[in-house]
């Protein structure tokens, strides 16, 4: 195998090969327990979600003496719009005496609390979801339900309230993983199949994008329960068509490189090894640069993104090994048949060049300039949706594709009651300044009551009913009044928190992310460029492009969002959608520039540039379809925060393969010409000729 490196040989020699394979398959063994337990280690109570040091987490933390840290109120409602009966107040009477029997209700259940009209009655039964989280939550909202069914005609209910939108996230989220895997699965399945048009070839890609998850889970559950990592139910389902999206593009790579090597080398295993070594550093780099760009979330304050970073990361180590190692034993072992029926013979023509991409390529080469101006300008205006988008977070109502019975029961609450009732403002402060601090919360702004203060171990516990629902910014400014009022009770140590508070924080935390992370990443997938490229223009050329095509993606989305009817945007959508653009958007770039400047060496920079988007063309296109169709997954998830992820990274995605790789940055290489690679020595090499020169038929590919 010449000069090919030891490790490229690995993976596709004649006996190295099986026990590559058998490795897998012990792998897969050891794997199968623990990857069916990371539903039951997801953390998805109130904490792993919050930002860390906000002032609302350390309220759930100082309570803990009063109510356990994992109790979560269900508001239920009662409503005849006639007016509540002596019978309906019996009835619902009885009721509250069984859910007080309830399993995980350690509380007494509070009511039925008559509205002021007289026409909607108002029971609060305190829900301890211990370790299990929303499934505790949707188990004992179930059996609400079930007590509730035995009510007088015509007296609706609804479960509301901090446990009524869990037990519905719960409902939305079950069977996210099986959902989301078959979905990807599929997606990847048939793309595979018009990218390679052969009915044996795409199962091998697919079998190690599925071994690659199922490792990935098993890994992340031993982190979860040994090393304290947080998993919850974003993370895990970013996690499946995060492996299964990229894993696929880094198959599609190798595979296409594998392609040109059989026609070069009548020994498959030389062709796979030479494969690896041409693909493998950029493949390579590509992984690492999603890794680090995910791991740039550590630096995040909100758990929940926080969490995300590191179970991102591992995915993506996972995939890439498998795609580097399990993929070419597969390749080589089956042979060249799998590919029938386009199987690619030693010494056949390559038709690269004369591409759809080739041709494409040397339409772009007459006028450059023109090409690039138009396509930045272009972006740029699709870039100016942004303006519409409303990145302020979600109402309860907002949250969910549909009407679930919480929402409902909300907006009855609001109309009989005070719209803050069953979800309150807390605050806690020393016990010795209880009555001071209970005085400057009742006479603040937005505060319908406050209930006299518990004491316990020298804390107070406040909580004050607030006039306006706890999703609305009303609510959210009464917070930042009360925060004010307490904090300024001498001595007092006031601390304020609670739904609003909760929502409050988190938005500011978000805020505080973006700032903070989206700089971060930029700079290291900056550095990574330039170590791979060796040059300083290319990659801030590059990191532009990137920026352009996030801004026009987000912006096209914001329309997008306005004319399916979503109210709005979670707080974290804009930082989710640059990491994931970038850092998987930017695997597109090393994948042309690699090859550009691999052929910039041997024919200049113009005419390299030129072959560089005739050979990956085709696969960054087929790739970015594959991780397209995988994010978009996530839009049939009845979560709008979900469903924006997926609509906004799978739009940017197109674009990014579609029109910015292939048109804006080989534009840019076209008039850039050698002077990319500056300050290395590849820039002083003038090309041998103009990049358009190339004859029709010929083909640079083929050349050694």
């Amino acid at each position: 195998m010449g000069g090919v490196g030891r490790l490229a040989a690995l993976p596709c020699g004649k006996v190295s090969k099986w026990i590559v394979l058998a490795l897998w398959i012990v792998a897969i063994g050891v794997s199968f327990s623990p990857a069916g337990k990371l539903t039951g280690a997801q953390e998805n109570d109130a904490v792993s979600w919050l930002p860390g040091k906000a002032e609302s987490t350390e309220v759930l933390k100082a309570t803990e003496q009063f109510s356990s840290p994992d109790e979560i109120p269900a508001v239920l409602v009662y409503e005849r719009s006639s007016g509540i009966t002596p019978a309906d107040q019996q009835a619902v009477a009885r009721q509250v005496a069984q859910y007080g029997d309830l399993q995980d209700v350690d509380r007494d259940v509070v009511g039925p609390i008559p509205s002021e009209d007289r026409k909607a009655l108002q029971v609060l039964v305190p829900i301890n979801a211990g370790s299990g989280g929303w499934e505790t939550i949707g188990a004992r909202a179930d059996d609400i339900r079930r007590i509730a069914a035995d009510r007088p005609d015509g007296l609706s209910f609804h479960v509301t309230g901090p446990g009524g939108f869990a037990a519905d996230s719960q409902e939305a989220f079950a069977g996210i993983d099986g959902k989301l895997l078959y979905s990807a699965a599929a997606v990847v399945i048939v793309i595979l199949l018009l990218t390679y048009r052969s009915p044996v070839l795409w199962l091998l890609p697919l079998l190690s994008a599925g071994v690659a998850l199922f490792a990935a889970q098993a890994v992340i559950y031993v982190l979860a329960t040994r090393a304290d990592l947080t998993v919850n139910a974003q993370s895990a389902g970013i996690l499946t068509v995060l492996v299964f999206g990229a894993g696929t593009d880094y198959a599609l790579l190798l595979v296409a490189r594998y392609r040109e090597e059989l026609r070069r080398h009548q020994d498959r295993h030389e062709a796979m090894a030479v494969a690896l070594h041409r693909s493998g550093p950029a493949i390579i780099a590509s992984g690492s640069t999603v890794v680090a760009g995910m791991l740039c979330l550590l630096f995040a304050s909100m758990n929940s993104t926080r969490g995300l970073g590191p179970v991102a990361a591992v995915g993506i180590v996972i995939a890439l090994l498998a795609m580097l190692t399990l993929l070419p034993a597969l390749l080589v072992i089956c042979g060249r048949w799998v590919f029938w029926p386009l199987r690619p013979t030693y010494g056949s023509d390559d038709h690269t060049e004369t591409s759809v991409w080739g041709r494409i390529g040397r339409r772009i080469a007459v006028r450059p300039r023109l090409t690039w101006i138009t396509t930045s300008v272009l972006l740029g205006i699709a870039a100016l949706g942004v303006l519409t988008l409303d990145a302020n977070g979600l109402s309860n109502e907002e949250s969910f594709v549909g009407t679930p019975d919480s929402v409902v029961g909300e907006k009855i609450v609001a109309a009989h009651f005070p719209a803050g009732a069953g979800n309150p403002l807390v605050v806690v402060s020393k016990a010795d300044k209880a009555a001071e601090v209970r005085t400057a919360m009742s006479s603040t702004q937005g505060i319908a009551a406050v209930a006299e203060p518990r004491v316990a171990g020298g804390l107070a516990y406040l909580e004050g009913t607030m006039t306006d629902a706890v999703d609305t910014q009303a609510a959210k400014d009464t917070v930042d009044r009360v925060r004010a009022s307490v904090h300024a009770v001498p001595d007092a140590d006031a601390l304020a928190g609670g739904g609003a508070a909760i929502l409050l924080d988190t938005q500011r935390a978000s805020d505080h992310d973006n700032k903070l992370i989206i700089p971060v990443v930029l700079a290291v997938v900056l550095a990574i460029l330039a170590l791979l490229l060796r040059a300083l223009v290319a990659p801030v050329m590059l990191v532009a492009t990137v920026v352009l095509s996030f801004g026009a993606a987000l912006g096209i989305s914001s329309l997008v969002f306005n004319a399916l009817g979503f109210g709005g945007a979670d707080t974290s959508l804009p930082l989710f959608v640059f990491v994931f653009l970038v850092a998987l958007g930017i695997d597109y770039n090393i994948f042309l520039m690699t090859r550009v400047h691999e052929e910039a060496k041997t024919h200049g920079t113009r005419r390299g540039a030129l072959i560089g988007v005739a050979a990956t063309g085709g696969v960054i296109t087929s790739a970015g379809l594959v991780l397209a169709g995988t994010f978009a997954v996530l839009a049939t998830l009845p979560v709008v925060a979900f469903a924006e992820i997926g609509i906004a990274v799978a739009l940017g995605v197109l674009l990014d393969t579609i029109v910015v790789r292939a048109v804006l940055v080989t534009a840019l290489n076209l008039d850039i010409g050698r002077h990319l690679w500056w300050p290395s020595r590849l820039a002083r090499q003038r090309d041998p000729e103009p990049a358009d020169s190339l004859p029709e038929g010929e083909s640079t590919l083929t050349r050694t």
